[in-house]
């Protein structure tokens, strides 16, 4: 049954974005789905997400580029008025040795994994704050959150979600929004191959033996963003199958 609630999902073609763009929509929530590139993914995820009898809406577009994200957020809430559920997903991961970053890749990943969050939540807040109710969910991740040896940018962005996440719980939370992250440990991307020997060296370090899916991570931020999530605020939730954090 459609809540008449809207949620916009960023990187929401494949993966945790797409399974959580799905799950949103079983609750009932009315879903905007961000891809940068692939148009006929995020078109196939808008399908499937109105079966569910909502609205679905494809916004493309690149969220590293804050003139993009602004782009985004104002025809999101062109289409819907308010933003109730703003699920920051989008993220790139590119293996590089601290000393082989170069400036424009260290910014990159910045922009992609913590600034469009920043815009995002800048954009939404107000309509959330006037009607009293809102949900955000940013991403880190177990690696990141660990230290990333090959991938300092992505720790760095990913430790400021983590600090941006509890900010905005304490600042907002008067305000009835909830603002958690969560930290997904090794997850099976769509159609992978999880025999090869790289996931089964990860799948071994896992105290529960296998890999996560793209639905338990969506199950979970489907959890935060309900009423019955309403209680959990400035919280990162690790689905790793046990791992360390």
């Amino acid at each position: 049954m459609a809540t008449g609630r809207s949620a916009f999902i960023s990187g929401a073609g494949r993966n945790i974005g797409r399974a959580t763009a799905l799950e949103l929509a079983r609750r009932g929530c009315n879903v905007i789905v961000n891809g940068a590139r692939n148009r006929a993914i995020c078109d196939a995820v808008a399908a499937e997400a109105s079966t569910h009898g909502v609205e679905a809406v494809v916004l493309m577009g690149d969220v590293g580029h804050a003139a993009e994200a602004k782009r985004l957020a104002e025809a999101a809430l062109q289409r819907f008025g308010t933003i109730d559920i703003l699920i920051n997903n989008a993220a790139i991961r590119p293996h590089q040795g601290f000393l082989e970053i170069s400036e424009a890749d260290w910014h990159r990943v910045i922009d992609i994994d913590l600034n469009a969050a920043v815009h995002f939540a800048r954009a939404f807040l107000p309509g959330m704050i006037a009607q009293g109710w809102g949900r955000i969910v940013n991403f880190t991740g177990m690696n990141a959150i660990m230290g990333n040896p090959a991938g300092a940018h992505i720790s760095a962005a990913k430790h400021g979600v983590w600090g941006l996440t509890k900010a905005l719980a304490r600042e907002f939370g008067p305000q009835g929004v909830t603002v958690n992250a969560i930290s997904p440990g090794p997850i099976a991307a769509d159609g992978e191959d999880l025999h090869s020997p790289r996931r089964a060296a990860a799948i071994a370090r896992i105290p529960l033996g296998r890999m996560g899916s793209n639905e338990e991570i969506a199950a979970v931020c489907g959890l935060l963003c309900s009423e019955e999530g309403g209680y959990v605020s400035g919280q990162m939730i690790a689905v790793n199958g046990g791992g360390a954090t």
